[in-house]
């Protein structure tokens, strides 16, 4: 029978709920924290696995809700139509809550549970684990301090030829990464939002997506982002590009420490008309970090 728990314990009891190919990632830094790890998944096979590496067999279930009034918080990383109903069930149980993205597939439910973590005093956050990596947030200092002079374009590559997510279209498995970073560098969501999808598989969810957001700045400037993600492009590509009336930058997420390239390239009126003035490149290095250990 699984215990209460404790109030006077200083030590955090954490259930994490989906051990697939993302909860692994999370099951990894979490048995890195000083938390008491409690786990639960439908695959019993998962869970006689992760028995033998020494979680007590007490602190595995195939039931979501077994350690509920176990545990002060959750993190989900199940499949995204279970995302509503399990952190519901979390929160209304006064539990702080960790969910993966997409929070919900509708924007209904996701207000709803938003409304219901205010109204309980809790925690819910969303994994955006882009925004953690180091390298983004050097962009979004540099943004702040006006390095980039004002931002006139934001562009973001998210493609690559793989296997399509089986709970998600594209939009929600992979652009989302992007939409929440351009969020992040802007102070804000978007003013405007057109975006054209295709379902070319034909499993009636999109597998190609172009979003275009339109930001407006404190000045009344507007700032134009355009997100592409897809499952058919050959490669792999995780890029942004942050382009400004002084200068430019390139961030590669794909490479592990010279990510940004910074150009100070911008254009200027001369007597013949607009000409592009090209000055310095640099690369910037990154110290390897681990961004979902910082997003945690």
């Amino acid at each position: 029978m699984p215990q209460t728990a404790d109030p006077t314990s200083t030590i955090p009891r954490v259930v994490l709920l989906g051990l697939g190919r993302w909860g692994a990632n999370h099951l990894r830094v979490l048995r890195g924290l000083p938390v008491e790890l409690y786990c639960a998944d439908t695959d019993p096979a998962r869970l006689a696995k992760l028995a033998e590496t020494g979680i007590a067999q007490e602190r595995l279930s195939t039931d979501p809700y077994a350690f509920l009034d176990t545990v002060d918080c959750v993190v989900v990383a199940t499949p995204a139509q279970s995302h509503y109903e399990l952190c519901r069930r979390y929160l209304e149980a006064d539990k702080d809550v960790f969910v993966e993205k997409p929070l919900t597939l509708t924007s209904q439910d996701s207000r709803a549970l938003a409304e219901l973590a205010e109204s309980r005093g809790r925690i819910l956050q969303v994994g955006h684990i882009f925004r953690f990596d180091p390298a983004a947030q050097w962009l979004n200092r540099a943004i702040a301090k006006g390095e980039f002079g004002n931002l006139k374009i934001l562009r973001g590559n998210f493609s690559g030829f793989k296997r399509p997510r089986n709970d998600s279209g594209v939009t929600f498995a992979d652009a989302i990464h992007f939409v929440d970073l351009f969020n992040l560098f802007m102070g804000g969501p978007p003013v405007r939002v057109t975006a054209m999808l295709g379902d070319f598989l034909g499993r009636g969810m999109d597998d190609e997506s172009w979003i275009a957001l339109d930001y407006e700045t404190p000045g009344g400037s507007v700032v134009s982002a355009l997100i592409e993600t897809g499952y058919h492009t050959p490669g792999k590509y995780r890029e942004v590009k942050v382009l400004g009336e002084r200068a430019s930058a390139v961030c590669d997420f794909n490479v592990a420490q010279y990510k940004v390239r910074m150009f100070d390239a911008h254009h200027e009126v001369g007597q013949d008309g607009i000409v592009a003035v090209e000055e310095t490149t640099r690369q910037l290095e990154f110290p390897p970090e681990e961004p979902l250990l910082a997003e945690v």
